[in-house]
């Protein structure tokens, strides 16, 4: 709004000084860098981020594998509940189960999994992600929550681009107004000794 009320000081006037119209060509290239600067800048961070995380999910995919194993027996072991930025639909259940896996390379290996199980019990099979020596891995990224976080990027970018244009517009206001002072404290420093004197001109 303050960018837009700068623009009136092109408004002719016989008391316009300098000043305001330094200040109003200061208010017309704020608002054209906001409005057009500002979106360029989150359209290419949103293009950035968007090209690296479908990369990134491009290469989870290829790192992780989706195993099946089978329960050999419950294990004591529990872990919280933790909320995966990557995969939000895919939550650890906090329960641990002895189990038996194949690697990618078909080793058999044996160890302590989590299991999205409610109720594991010896025998029953389920899935889970593993890294490329068989090892337990989170799930992937999803490309939705790729695109998500571009988006994301993107905006934020565009948000921070405009503030700081605001930002750089109101110092530059501040400097006018400052000026502005000082030219009225000198201006009065010189007239204000003869104000209201008889034939001092006032």
């Amino acid at each position: 709004m303050r960018t837009i009320v700068g623009l009136w000081r092109w408004r002719r006037n016989p008391l316009r000084r300098r000043t305001d119209l330094v200040e109003a060509w200061v208010a017309f290239t704020a608002a054209l860098l906001i409005a057009l600067a500002a979106p360029a800048v989150g359209v290419l961070c949103w293009s950035a981020a968007d090209s690296s995380l479908r990369e990134t999910v491009r290469l989870q995919h290829e790192e992780r594998h989706r195993t099946a194993a089978e329960v050999v027996e419950l294990s004591k072991e529990r872990v919280p509940v933790v909320y995966d930025v990557e995969s939000p639909g895919v939550r650890d259940s906090g329960r641990r189960v002895v189990a038996t896996w194949r690697a990618p390379d078909g080793a058999e290996l044996t160890g302590t999994v989590a299991t999205s199980l409610r109720d594991p019990r010896p025998g029953d099979t389920f899935t889970f992600w593993t890294d490329r020596s068989g090892d337990e891995a989170p799930a992937p990224m999803e490309p939705a929550v790729a695109g998500f976080h571009a988006l994301l990027v993107g905006f934020g970018s565009a948000l921070l681009a405009a503030a700081l244009v605001e930002c750089a517009r109101r110092l530059a206001v501040w400097r006018l107004v400052q000026r502005r002072y000082r030219r009225l404290d000198r201006a009065w420093a010189k007239a204000g000794p003869d104000w209201g004197r008889t034939g001092a001109g006032s």
